[in-house]
């Protein structure tokens, strides 16, 4: 019979560094996590308890280390080592000062714990890992957007934005309460309550001239990111069908999917691709004029004539 002892020890500290991790732990969180049942999950938080470690449970919240106690340094394996060099590089050009130097401070106590051996594999990879960003995420006025939304965000206190609007070019004070931040398309979005459109609203931060703390609380209970980012999903959309030369298709891979993409398939030596697109005003037509000597538009006939009056509008400028 398979001996699972050492699967089970791995486990149990496993369980134990999450504990130290987060105020509480879920058995249900722990249970999905290492694929096992509630019983084994309650086997080895009393396995802990017997052990001398100060866990204390509540009925239906979960599970918590008592204040004070904490296990000596964790040693880690040479391929979480590895890992820190991409997160490091990540941090350097994608957050924004302060929470880049926050991380930057806590490398170093990361890699005061390392094993000699492990600092030198450490040392002899992370300058051969570089991550490029071709443009700034943050405003120069307003350098630690994201530190200060963190904080707003975890202290349930409105913050006030100078904000640039792309349309008009104006810019005007917003008072929000963020929900949450997210990365898409190479920025930063957050996604707040704004007090002057009395609304959800989404907020880019290179467009964030200035970020400012208040003490003024939360007026609403908000639901997760999710459930507003879900939303969107509803706004009303058309079918577009365009034939593509299969040549230049693999181009079309990565921008696709923000057009509405939705399937294709093979005619003729060629690929006819499928979307519901939210914009055939304005957005589609300027994204299929990108490659629009190798394509053809099937359907909505309304997409065609957008996309010549575009042509035209063009042609007077190059006229």
């Amino acid at each position: 019979m398979l001996d699972e002892t050492p699967k089970r020890f791995d486990r149990i500290i496993a369980i134990l560094i999450q504990l130290q991790s987060k105020k509480i732990v879920k058995a249900q969180e722990l249970a999905d996590r290492f694929e096992v049942s509630l019983r084994t999950i309650y086997r080895d938080i009393r396995t802990l308890e017997a052990s001398g470690v100060p866990i204390y449970s509540e009925a239906g919240v979960g599970y918590a280390l008592m204040d004070g106690y904490r296990l000596p340094p964790v040693m880690f394996t040479r391929e979480e080592v590895s890992s820190f060099i991409a997160a490091e590089k990540l941090m350097q050009k994608f957050t924004d000062t302060s929470l880049g130097t926050h991380y930057a401070s806590a490398m170093y106590k990361l890699k005061s714990v390392l094993r000699s051996t492990d600092k030198d594999w450490l040392s002899n990879i992370e300058n051969k890992v570089v991550m490029q960003n071709a443009e700034p995420l943050f405003h120069d006025n307003s350098p630690n957007t994201l530190a200060f939304l963190f904080e707003s965000i975890a202290e349930k206190k409105q913050v006030i934005l100078l904000y640039k609007t792309f349309e008009s070019g104006e810019t005007t004070s917003r008072n929000i309460e963020p929900v949450g931040v997210f990365h898409d398309h190479n920025n930063w979005y957050v996604l707040g309550f704004c007090h002057l459109r009395k609304d959800y609203r989404q907020f880019r931060t290179d467009r964030i001239q200035g970020i400012q703390k208040t003490e003024i609380d939360f007026t609403l209970e908000h639901d997760s990111l999710e459930t507003y980012l879900n939303k969107n999903e509803t706004i009303p959309t058309i079918k577009v069908r365009v034939i593509v030369d299969k040549k230049i298709a693999r181009y079309l891979a990565y921008e696709r999917k923000y057009h509405g993409f939705v399937s294709e398939k093979e005619i003729d030596g060629q690929l006819e691709m499928t979307f519901m697109s939210r914009d055939i005003e304005n957005a589609f037509p300027r994204w299929l004029l990108m490659f629009g000597d190798y394509a053809e538009i099937l359907e909505p006939e309304q997409l065609k004539i957008n996309t010549l009056e575009l042509l035209e509008k063009i042609k007077k400028k190059l006229s």
